[in-house]
């Protein structure tokens, strides 16, 4: 009897664990994805863009996506305010692109709530043609980057609301999801001590 017990006990706390991972994956499938850039992952430009546009799908509204950019030789090039145009493309302006691999990072707040930061690379190379804004960015008028300190270029791309790189739905899924195991795992350890 007491062995039935602990199997119906054990079968409860998987049964709820089950439910907690589901409806903490749910918000992951809802994310925005990043559906085009100018400069792109993987493409070679020249060095005389003035403005960065990332597309994405629809990005929660009244926030503003963190954009930082990182030279060849690891130092941060400067990127301005990046601001929102049509709800989906963020523009920021840039000036002087590093020749070499440049590595381009985002933070961004889906329609969902969830903080999502990714980071992507491009080459750029003399000769090659020079990036072309979205359109949307072209009617923007952008503040330059500030070249005297790397102060308020976006490279800081951990957000209030994240943790450890996760959106905050998806952690505090995880965080109830721990209390549920270690819960459950007290519980079957009184359980049994009881029965012995």
């Amino acid at each position: 009897m007491r062995g039935l017990r602990v199997l119906r006990a054990t079968t409860v706390l998987s049964g709820c664990l089950g439910v907690l991972l589901f409806l903490g994956g749910t918000p992951a499938r809802a994310h925005t994805a990043l559906e085009e850039a100018s400069p792109g992952p993987g493409d070679t430009v020249g060095p005389g863009a003035e403005v960065v546009s990332l597309t994405f799908g629809r990005l929660k509204s009244g926030t503003t996506p963190k954009i930082g950019l990182v030279g060849p030789d690891g130092t941060t090039v400067p990127v301005g305010k990046p601001v929102v145009a049509d709800g989906s493309v963020t523009c920021a302006a840039v000036t002087g692109l590093p020749t070499g691999v440049n590595t381009l990072t985002y933070t961004i707040t889906s329609a969902d709530g969830d903080t999502q930061s990714s980071a992507f690379q491009f080459e750029v190379a003399k000769g090659a043609a020079t990036a072309k804004a979205a359109t949307a960015c072209q009617q923007l008028s952008l503040q330059p980057p500030d070249t005297g300190s790397d102060t308020g270029t976006g490279t800081d791309t951990v957000e209030d609301d994240a943790f450890l790189g996760l959106g905050r739905t998806t952690a505090l899924a995880l965080l109830a999801g721990a209390v549920v195991v270690i819960a459950g795992a007290g519980f079957l350890a009184v359980r049994t001590r009881r029965g012995t």
